[in-house]
């Protein structure tokens, strides 16, 4: 059931991308989903262990979330590399986490990433080693907001 409802989710989705009605392009539509479910079926062989987001809204939720994060972020970084005095004072710092999967770690750790200003440069299982362009950037990371988002998606 979960790679039918996977089949129709990626073929429906090439779909709306695609705009187009033709046999050629559904036949290639069909395809592709059809690969999309043999590589995750071919990846729950391999860790024998079967992942759905069964909180896609959650999901989409928290992109939208991210997105504005990013945007908050990219002001800051702009506004402190034009301030004459650039007022940027990099930082290392260790990032304890209480993450329960290795897809929530991967989650937390590339939106981290994705944040300007903000990089993970190692994870381990309790804990991210970041790397700041201020040390505000890292006192937000340490308030938790991002974390407790990622886990209340239950991934």
């Amino acid at each position: 059931m979960h790679y039918l409802a996977t089949f129709t989710s990626v073929f429906l989705f090439w779909l709306l991308l695609s705009g187009y009605f033709t046999i050629l392009l559904i036949s290639l539509g069909i395809f592709s989903a059809l690969l999309v479910v043999w590589l995750l079926w071919r990846m729950d062989q391999v860790d024998k262990e079967v992942r759905t987001i069964s909180r896609i809204p959650a999901v989409i939720l928290y992109g939208f979330w991210l997105l504005w994060q990013v945007v908050k972020s990219n002001i800051d970084v702009a506004r402190r590399i034009w301030d004459p005095n650039l007022p940027i004072q990099p930082t290392w710092r260790r990032l304890d986490t209480n993450i329960s999967s290795v897809l929530e770690t991967t989650f937390y750790a590339n939106s981290i990433t994705l944040t300007p200003g903000t990089l993970t440069v190692d994870v381990e299982e309790d804990h991210f080693v970041v790397h700041s362009l201020s040390e505000e950037a890292l006192l937000e990371l340490l308030e938790g907001d991002m974390e407790r988002r990622i886990r209340r998606i239950g991934i």
